[in-house]
């Protein structure tokens, strides 16, 4: 049995879509939907339920935590909260994973470029528990998503982007593309014990290039409006303003743009030629825009 958390998040969803065609996927998610009725079978041999299986998995209670007949488990990060926060989620995660007899975790990380970021402390923490337990492990370093880039970098209503990236490029990813890479592992997660896989972006995204994406101008301003602007918006939780400044100046100071990385195993975990990340750009620019 394979379990995915947080399969009602972005990547979770995309993920399970990938998986769709087995019988064998847990969603772990914190609020369960009603039960799916059961299908017909989809051929001579397979027969499978109209949805996933669901259990209740809530972080931030440790007692439904409950791994029980799980084979491989992907956790997805819990990343968003402070630290302490975040990491008392992942250890009550891998103990609770331990406990259970569980065979192998899939964990989504966070790139090694990302060590500047004020959120990679709690990722590293995660792959030290991990390395430390006696569980079978795969860590999946991701790069940062295009879409987020279209949150931080979206054109104002005149087309100008005013993100304060500077001369910076970011290795964005498709998030597809992770989850077909998280999707293959777990499929076969004997076949990448022990490693840790970095996946960024091919082609580093600049200001400019973002937008020309979108028909706009790119007009960089600074971290100190940007922060006063995110602080402002009321949209940002105290711990999160920092957060993203410090992914601002990541950025700009070139330490995003996958040249850090010495072996990037996307193309090679995905089998074929990763998706334009400037296209799922622009697809999330014009999602965020739609009426």
């Amino acid at each position: 049995m394979i379990l995915i958390t947080g399969a009602n998040g972005a990547l979770g969803r995309l993920v399970a879509a990938e998986l769709a065609d087995r019988n064998d996927v847990v969603l772990g998610t914190r609020t369960p939907g009603p039960a799916a009725p059961k299908s017909a079978a989809t051929s001579t041999n397979t027969a499978r339920t109209a949805q996933p299986t669901q259990r209740r998995i809530d972080f931030d209670d440790p007692s439904s935590l409950d791994f029980t007949g799980v084979d491989t488990l992907l956790l997805i990060s819990a990343g968003y909260g402070e630290d302490d926060v975040v990491i008392a989620r992942h250890d009550a995660a891998i103990t609770a994973a331990e406990k259970a007899g569980v065979r192998h975790l899939v964990y989504t990380s966070l790139s090694g470029d990302g060590d500047h970021l004020a959120y990679a402390l709690a990722h590293r923490w995660t792959e030290r528990r991990l390395a430390r337990s006696p569980l079978a492990w795969t860590v999946l370093r991701n790069g940062l998503y295009a879409e987020f880039l279209a949150a931080i970098a979206a054109p104002g209503p005149d087309g100008t982007i005013a993100a304060p990236l500077g001369a910076g490029r970011l290795a964005a990813v498709a998030r597809a593309d992770l989850a077909a890479v998280a999707a293959r592992v777990v499929a076969e997660p004997a076949r990448h014990a022990g490693r840790v896989y970095e996946l960024v972006g091919e082609r580093a995204l600049g200001g400019a290039e973002l937008a020309d994406a979108v028909g706009g101008s790119y007009e960089p301003g600074s971290l100190g409006a940007a922060r006063e602007a995110i602080a402002a918006s009321g949209g940002a939780l105290p711990y999160q303003v920092p957060m993203l400044v410090g992914t601002y100046s990541a950025i700009a100071g070139g330490f995003l743009d996958g040249s850090g990385i010495a072996t990037n195993a996307l193309r090679t975990l995905l089998g074929r030629e990763p998706r334009p990340a400037l296209d799922a750009y622009r697809t999330a620019v014009a999602a965020l825009s739609a009426p």
